[in-house]
């Protein structure tokens, strides 16, 4: 590595101001920031510096995100296996299927969304910023393995173009990236998102008799029949052990509650995300869960389903702990953390509960409080203002 840090950094002068190949210096910075820590160092004045940059933070993120990744990849493969009714369950033999399937998937987002960077900061002569390492893997872990990559190429263009670069870049969107993506193709692509097999990868193979790909919250939502049973994709049933170790069809990154813990984790231990934002979801997810339970209406019939099999099902566990967490699109104030994620947790479930065109609202949810972020973080600031202005009347 020494040895091509000092090949890199003869060549450096012709990237800086002056040198023959300035217009690239985006790209050469980018690249050059990616392998190795800068040597620059402050010259005037006095600077402190955090050690956690924004480099180290998305990172951790990844790392956060590699076990439901991970177990994503193996479950592509299990649900493939059930499916086409395969017998030989061996893990690497399902994990490799899965991988090979998504690989795709993960290089589009990768190649377009950077891509779509590189030119942008080449165009404005910025530095080109690491937040696209998250949501280059967050876009392909909330959509349908199915998903064709000409669609996703587009969605993640439009994502990046109009929810990011329009607005400044890293740090100046207030939507969240990856969410927007899936949105875009939710409603432009609308059987590629919500339809029976999407979830699920047959690859050349034919399905069984009595196949579905429905996820279990697709069944919820077609469903009238109070006493319903929410089965795999060859009808036996499932359970709430099902739900929580992830052994059920849905976006591939989004089935397993328990790798989803994992990574709540790490991001706490770290002090990547905000606890707050956390438990104020989980708290406004079960509460609404806990009320759909006892009000069931006649569209959707959840009184079986239990609160806590709520949180294990779909994309909430997953939205809570790394789409309502994200630093740039989530209230800054504390007490608007509470307010944020306790509103995006009983947005998510009554929309999932009592709107049967939308089985999954965690998606909803966290887009429309995005929006909302600011003016909570407003009303909060100017209270303290108010209040604060109040008592030195007072005390005067």
């Amino acid at each position: 590595m020494k040895a091509l840090k000092k090949k890199i950094d003869s060549v450096k002068p012709h990237f800086e101001k002056g040198g023959k190949l300035e217009k690239l210096h985006s790209v050469f910075d980018g690249f050059y920031t990616f392998l190795f820590t800068p040597n620059e160092t402050s010259r005037r004045g006095v600077h402190i510096h955090d050690s956690n940059d924004s480099k180290r933070t998305m990172i951790i993120v990844v790392l956060a995100l590699l076990p439901c990744c991970l177990f994503g990849m193996w479950n592509i493969g299990y649900q493939h296996a059930l499916a086409t009714g395969e017998t030989s369950h061996e893990v690497f033999k399902l994990f490799f299927y899965g991988f090979w399937a998504v690989l795709p998937m993960i290089l589009t987002a990768y190649i377009v969304g950077l891509g779509i960077e590189f030119i942008s900061a080449q165009l404005r002569g910025h530095e080109i910023q690491e937040g696209f390492l998250v949501s280059g893997i967050l876009i392909p872990m909330i959509c349908p393995v199915d998903t064709p990559c000409w669609m996703l190429a587009v969605a993640v263009a439009f994502s990046v173009i109009f929810a990011k670069e329009v607005f400044g870049g890293t740090g100046y969107n207030f939507l969240n990236v990856a969410l927007v993506t899936r949105a875009f193709l939710f409603f432009a692509y609308p059987s590629k998102m919500s339809g029976d097999q999407v979830f699920v990868s047959l690859g050349d193979a034919a399905p069984v008799d009595g196949f579905t790909g429905a996820t279990p919250l697709g069944q919820l939502a077609s469903s009238t029949e109070p006493g319903a049973v929410i089965t795999n994709v060859i009808g036996s049933p499932l359970d709430f052990a099902d739900y929580f170790w992830g052994f059920i069809p849905g976006s591939w990154g989004e089935t397993s509650t328990f790798c989803i813990l994992i990574g709540a984790l790490i991001l706490l231990a770290t002090g990547i995300a905000s606890w707050k934002i956390m438990f104020s979801g989980v708290v406004g997810g079960f509460f609404m869960a806990l009320l759909a339970h006892n009000f069931a209406s006649p569209l959707y019939p959840v009184t079986y389903l239990l609160p806590l099999e709520q949180l294990c099902l779909g994309g909430f566990a997953f939205a809570i702990v790394f789409m309502a967490t994200d630093p740039v699109t989530a209230c800054r104030t504390e007490l608007g953390k509470y307010i944020y994620g306790f509103l995006i947790g009983a947005i998510a479930i009554l929309i999932r509960c009592y709107n049967t065109g939308y089985p999954e609202g965690a998606m909803l949810a966290v887009l429309l409080m995005n929006c909302f972020a600011p003016l909570i973080d407003y009303v909060i600031v100017n209270s303290n203002v108010r209040r604060r202005m109040n008592r030195l009347k007072l005390n005067a």
